[in-house]
């Protein structure tokens, strides 16, 4: 069986990453039994979640397991698309991954009052001396990621207003559409669902999610991937609570 390592709930997430949530997803879609451990991400080969172990074979990287899932399952996740859409899909993975996720990841991280809310207790079980020293170090690295992504570079209106515009992307592809590429999930849906989510959770404030919430049809779209494919996750009903 399949062991999938990630972070586990959190955050008001069934799975704090977005990466991990793509590869659980893409799981899922394939019909593949697997079991998920907690890991850190200095447990994977590459020094990041999520990772995978398939009978003794270690795979590490969300865009790599997916190939992995489709080289030795069979399991094609864009199976009815014809080229063109498949390269279309592509590209949204990619701006998915490179511009949406680092507009998360300074709502996250860079904003003082939700890295103290979420991920400022990653390091709660360290040794209380040296706590702070690993909070404060972590933050700087990731916001210099930040930096580095270009997102960072701009100021805190700047950024958003360009991640809207990804956004405003996504919400037009997907129009009335239940999924991005028309009527079943492709795998980019799982990257889309991944990062919208991470968003659009109630348990951060930001002014991302509030731009994001304006987007009806992009709420509705993580509402209806939620329920199918985390039917257990008291999701819809925190959301409408907050």
């Amino acid at each position: 069986m399949i062991t999938l390592f990630g972070f586990g709930t959190g955050f008001g997430l069934p799975e704090i990453s977005p990466f991990v949530t793509k590869t659980e997803v893409q799981l899922k879609m394939a019909g593949l039994a697997y079991r998920k451990e907690r890991a850190m991400p200095p447990a994977s080969p590459k020094g990041q979640l999520p990772f995978i172990e398939d009978e003794g074979q270690a795979i590490a990287d969300s865009t790599f397991i997916r190939a992995h899932i489709e080289r030795k399952y069979g399991f094609d996740f864009d199976e009815g698309l014809d080229r063109a859409q498949r390269a279309q899909a592509w590209a949204f993975e990619r701006m998915i991954e490179h511009h949406v996720y680092w507009a998360l990841v300074g709502a996250r991280w860079v904003d003082p009052e939700n890295f103290a809310k979420g991920p400022a207790h990653f390091f709660d079980g360290a040794p209380e001396h040296a706590r702070e020293k690993l909070r404060e170090d972590a933050q700087f690295r990731v916001a210099e990621n930040y930096l580095l992504s270009g997102l960072g570079r701009h100021a805190p209106d700047d950024d958003v207003e360009l991640a809207v515009r990804s956004l405003f992307a996504l919400s037009v592809q997907l129009g009335d559409k239940p999924y991005l590429m028309g009527a079943k999930p492709c795998g980019t849906d799982a990257t889309a669902f991944g990062a919208l989510a991470g968003i659009l959770t109630p348990f951060f404030s930001s002014r991302l999610r509030e731009r994001a919430e304006q987007f009806a049809n992009l709420a509705a779209y993580v509402d209806r991937m939620m329920g199918q494919y985390y039917p257990e996750f008291a999701w819809k009903a925190e959301r409408e609570a907050a």
